[in-house]
């Protein structure tokens, strides 16, 4: 049964365009976009951290989490973002939806192995800029995505390593239209980048029983610098507008000689730490470095703007009342929350822009082998209305479906 909704879902996947804009932030005008939660639902209701693993789910997150899979797995999530953004004048409201992650794990004896496409970044944003009597207005849309190939080994039953070998892909276009009050032409000014390029994670995890009943587990994620290369092109276009209805008529375009570029992607390492009781309840925390303040953007100088380091906070955990209850479902439900505190890395006006969520949900059992449907909520903000920037603040649903099987058991005949 699970194979024939994995073949469902994959052709339904390659039937329709993968990449996606995902967002709809005006921050995502930055280097290559916003950074999307590479990790599933069940890791994103606990403030993302990926220290827990077991033997039912995957970890997208970190490489060695995989190692304990003992069943065949086949995730899929998605997500729905509400975004009130606002100003110190005005505010509006902007939401959108987006498939997350398509992933599958197989067990191999002590080596595990999972693949699947995550969408990296995106880029989707609307902003109109008035000067006197000149009216731009900038979109844009696009991200990078990322096809993985994952390999994990548990070198002992406490220790464990894996390393991700991700291919990344995609476009960003971005497009400047101007107008200017008298004049009957318009310009307009577009940008693309086609991007690509390898990566690379590597984990460990190591985890042990420091009591009868406490487990201690730690978790290691590094991701070495890489270049990806950008293939750009620049178009620039005289354009009509015609009052009555709006339409615009090229008058004359041109292409623009620009040199391809070799964009690098900073480096990056998560240290994690939590403790609990198996298969009852746990707490975590998390810390990530990432090396942003080497970003820049692809085709384009920008005044005011500046990338600095990234880092990442996270505290989350899970409990569940008694996981193998027979008579009372609500007892094996997960219950999941968390917290995370961002800075992005971008500077904007002097202005660090920062993020925090809170997250919580729940993993409820379905089927048979452990499969669980997974409902979580999270509620945020970004940025701020000092200095003239834009404050969003949100509140996201995220659904996914963990979905276990056995493929390769020995079946004998009396």
């Amino acid at each position: 049964m699970l194979k024939r909704i994995i073949i469902g879902v994959f052709l339904l996947i390659t039937s329709i365009t993968w990449a996606q804009e995902g967002t709809s932030s005006p921050y995502s005008f930055y280097g290559i976009g916003t950074l999307k939660f590479k990790g599933t639902a069940e890791n994103r209701m606990m403030g993302g951290i990926s220290v827990f693993s077991d033997s039912i789910h995957l970890n997208l997150q970190n490489p060695a989490g995989i190692a304990d899979l003992e069943l065949v797995n086949f995730t899929v999530g998605g997500s729905h973002k509400y975004v009130t953004q606002k100003t110190d004048l005005e505010s509006q409201k902007q939401s959108t939806t987006s498939l997350d992650y398509l992933a599958l794990g197989i067990p191999m004896g002590k080596l595990v192995a999972s693949f699947g496409l995550i969408p990296y970044t995106s880029v989707g944003y609307d902003i109109e800029s008035v000067n006197g009597d000149v009216t731009t207005r900038y979109t844009g849309e696009g991200g990078l995505n990322k096809a993985f190939l994952t390999f994990a080994y548990r070198v002992t039953p406490n220790f464990s390593l894996g390393v991700d070998t991700n291919y990344n892909f995609g476009n960003i276009q971005n497009t400047a239209f101007s107008t200017q009050e008298g004049l009957e032409l318009s310009s307009r000014e577009t940008n693309r980048s086609d991007l690509l390029g390898f990566s690379f994670n590597l984990g460990a995890r190591y985890k042990t029983m420091v009591t009868e009943e406490l487990e201690l587990s730690t978790s290691l994620i590094y991701t070495p610098e890489t270049n990806f290369e950008s293939e750009n092109n620049r178009q620039r276009a005289t354009l009509l507008v015609v009052p009555s209805t709006g339409t615009t008529i090229v008058r004359e375009e041109i292409e623009v000689d620009v040199q391809n570029t070799n964009f690098t992607f900073p480096s990056q390492w998560t240290l994690g730490v939590g403790i609990g009781k198996p298969k009852q309840w746990a707490i975590g925390a998390e810390y990530t470095d990432q090396k942003t303040s080497n970003f820049t953007n692809r085709t384009f100088e920008l005044e005011n703007v500046s990338f600095t380091d990234a880092s990442k906070f996270k505290v989350g955990g899970y409990y569940i009342p008694n996981y193998n209850s027979l008579g009372n479902y609500y007892k094996r439900v997960v219950y999941r929350a968390g917290v995370r505190f961002e800075e992005t890395g971008i500077n904007l006006n002097g202005q660090d822009i920062n993020e925090f969520g809170i997250s919580f949900g729940v993993g409820l059992p379905v089927g048979r082998l452990f499969s669980n449907v997974n409902l979580g909520f999270e509620i945020g903000r970004r940025g701020t209305t000092d200095f003239g920037l834009i404050q969003e603040n949100f509140f996201n649903t995220f659904l996914s479906f963990s979905l276990n099987d056995r493929w390769f058991d020995k079946r004998y005949l009396d």
